[in-house]
Parts: C-alpha cells; sequence; structure tokens
C-alpha cells in the first residue's frame, strides 16, 4: 500500500473547524482499524478523510449543512475487511459496501437521516440508492474525484490534474 503524503493527511487534520465535528469518530477504536485496509493505493482511513474534509469545505462554503456532510463523508467507507480479498470479492464489495459502512456506522454512532442518506448512497449510479440531499450528491461526487485521484497516483499515471479539473467544475457548478 502506498502511503499519501503525510503532510496533506497532517494539514488536513490541523483545521479544528474540522477537528471538533468529527474528533469522536477519529478517535473510535473501531473506526482507527480503516488505518490498516488497503484502498485505492492508500489506506481506507485517509480516503475516508479526504472525502470528508473537502466535502465539508464545499458544502461549508455553499451555505449546505457541512456538519453532517463532514460526519457521514468520514463514515461513507466504515466496514471492515480483509486485504487479501479476492477480485471477485472486491467487485462484489462495490455493490455492497454501502450498506456494511451504514450498519457499522449505526453500531457505533448516532445518525440522522441526512447522514444515513451520505453513506448509503455514495455510490451512486452504481449503486440504486438515490441520493436525497445536495449534500450526497457532494460526497458522492467528491468520493469519486478523491478515488479516481487515489488510483491515478497509485499507478503513477501522468494525468493527477484531471481530478483537480473534475473538482473546479464541481466548485463552480454549485458557486
Amino acid at each position: 500500500m502506498n502511503e499519501d503524503n503525510p503532510s496533506l493527511i497532517s494539514e488536513l487534520l490541523t483545521d479544528e473547524n474540522y477537528i471538533v465535528l468529527v474528533e469522536d469518530i477519529l478517535k473510535n477504536e473501531e473506526f482507527k482499524k480503516l488505518k490498516t485496509i488497503e484502498h485505492h493505493g492508500t489506506s481506507r482511513l485517509n480516503h475516508s478523510i479526504k472525502v470528508s474534509y473537502y466535502s465539508h469545505k464545499i458544502c461549508k462554503i455553499l451555505g449546505l449543512d457541512h456538519i453532517s456532510t463532514a460526519r457521514a463523508g468520514l463514515l461513507h467507507d466504515f466496514f471492515l475487511s480483509d486485504n487479501e480479498r479476492s477480485k471477485t470479492e472486491r467487485i462484489i464489495s462495490i455493490f455492497t459496501h454501502p450498506k456494511k459502512a451504514l450498519k457499522k456506522s449505526l453500531e457505533q454512532f448516532d445518525l440522522n437521516d441526512k447522514e444515513k442518506n451520505i453513506i448509503e448512497s455514495h455510490m451512486f449510479p452504481i449503486n440504486i440508492i438515490l441520493p436525497e440531499y445536495i449534500e450526497s450528491w457532494i460526497v458522492s461526487t467528491v468520493d469519486k474525484i478523491i478515488g479516481l485521484y487515489e488510483f491515478l497516483e497509485k499507478y503513477s499515471l501522468k494525468q493527477l490534474h484531471v481530478p483537480n479539473i473534475y473538482l473546479l467544475l464541481l466548485i463552480k457548478i454549485f458557486s
């Protein structure tokens, strides 16, 4: 597993306005286990922090519910799995992991309806659960942009600017 630039994650985790919203999740022992699970060449924990943080920032700029977005964005991939899963198991997980993440999140935390929808619908349109809130659409989109960036970085592809263009487009659309 390639590790992210540690300074990026450290930088995101110094934003006190963000940390106060998600500190209980980051300190949860079950949630900390995501650090050992590979996800797009990084850890599932680091992936989730990036999705949560950038979704939170977009929602805050737009005057949306950045609190539910930060929390659900962090929990969107909160399920435990073996790094040695077969290719078939990984493919099946694409369709099933939102429900697993929601179940695991509900075992550990109290969630509002928006947070539940954000987690359950983040794989739309691959998953048929429709995002019901603009915050759900934002997390779903940011997740895809971050995932694409991580995938490209994992394979050292030169088109690393592509996700940045999509993120700028998203910000332009919603501003």
